[in-house]
């Protein structure tokens, strides 16, 4: 088995799931949210200080997410499915590895024909109102990327592990995988560009790579 493990907020698709959940909530509460992620993704706040604040001032309810999980879908990175179709071709197990909303990403997920996401879930009551979130899931905190790949491993002994990602939650997992690409397609985060053995702008760049 061959893993190639895919962000997906501003990698697999344009956008940040979260900015997009407050972007329903107005301008203002937008603009305050997507400084906080954009400073979590710079690696200038812990993931942990960000993840439950930014929910509980968007309180994003079932339809929302469904909402955002139809941008996904608009939003996908043009060259996502032949890449991972091509990846599938080769003997590679592509998943998705994320901060953000598995109900939200699984339509996405289900068009490039991902199984796997390890995403955080969101709780909803009866009403589909909001409920909280599983604060105990590795990617709401620092080193939560890491620890999910080091799992992967240790359950199915993967031959080889490749991470391509945007963000400075993504560069955590460079010990721990054979191969990690930076990607800059949407955004080139310096401290990801320094580090990244690899560093592309397309995601069909990485066919080369592996």
């Amino acid at each position: 088995m061959k893993l190639v493990c895919f962000d997906c907020d501003s990698t697999l698709s344009s956008i940040e799931g979260i900015d997009e959940l407050a972007r329903l909530r107005g301008p203002e509460v937008f603009r305050r949210i997507e400084k906080m992620t954009e400073d979590a993704m710079n690696g200038l706040l812990r993931v942990e200080d960000v993840f439950g604040l930014r929910l509980e001032q968007i309180s994003p309810g079932r339809a929302d997410a469904e909402a955002v999980g139809r941008r996904y879908l608009e939003t996908v990175e043009p060259t996502a499915k032949a890449t991972i179709d091509t990846l599938k071709a080769r003997g590679w197990t592509p998943l998705i590895i994320s901060g953000g909303f598995r109900q939200a990403i699984r339509p996405l997920a289900d068009h490039l024909g991902i199984a796997r996401v390890e995403a955080v879930d969101l709780f909803f009551g009866p009403d589909g109102a909001y409920r909280g979130f599983d604060a105990s899931f590795p990617t709401t905190r620092s080193g939560g990327k890491p620890e999910i790949i080091r799992s992967l491993r240790a359950q199915l002994g993967p031959d080889r592990v490749v991470m391509v990602g945007d963000g400075a939650s993504d560069l955590e997992t460079l010990p721990d995988v054979d191969l990690f690409v930076g990607f800059g397609g949407y955004v080139a985060r310096e401290k990801v560009k320094r580090g990244s053995p690899a560093f592309v702008t397309s995601l069909a760049e990485i066919l080369p790579l592996v």
